[in-house]
């Protein structure tokens, strides 16, 4: 097993941070062949996915976030917790923290335009998000 640890700072919601190069660079530093390679970001507002990282399907994203759970309706955890960011909780529990890739001869086994990214979902204009990187194999 091999761990490693990815900082990344965000400057805003709907930050979509294109983190594949870090996470190939963990599976050769691994010097696993074959396996799976986790990433998992840490916090309840940012999430883990993969798409096509191109202007074009990163705002379909964006837009289909923004219609799953809107900016303009109240959310139950606001009133409790006035901090503002209800709908980016959910949108991260509906996308997720965390995804695994087959390592195939020492490689990720992502499609070709196949991207592994976070999503900066949180309100706030600045954050420092923690993305575990897990290699088994």
């Amino acid at each position: 097993m091999f761990r490693t640890t990815i900082k990344v700072d965000t400057h805003g919601e709907g930050e979509i941070v294109d983190l594949t190069p870090r996470v190939v660079q963990a599976v050769a530093e691994s010097g696993v062949r074959e396996g799976l390679a986790n990433v998992f970001v840490a916090g309840s507002t940012a999430a883990v996915t993969t798409i096509e990282y191109e202007p074009g399907v990163l705002s379909d994203l964006s837009r289909a976030l923004s219609v799953i759970a809107p900016a303009d309706i109240p959310y139950a955890h606001d009133a409790a917790w006035g901090d503002g960011n209800g709908r980016s909780h959910v949108r991260a529990a509906i996308v997720g923290p965390s995804l695994s890739v087959p390592v195939i001869a020492g490689a990720l086994a992502c499609g070709t335009w196949q991207q592994i990214v976070l999503l900066e979902l949180d309100v706030r204009s600045r954050r420092e998000r923690t993305v575990y990187v897990t290699i088994t194999g």
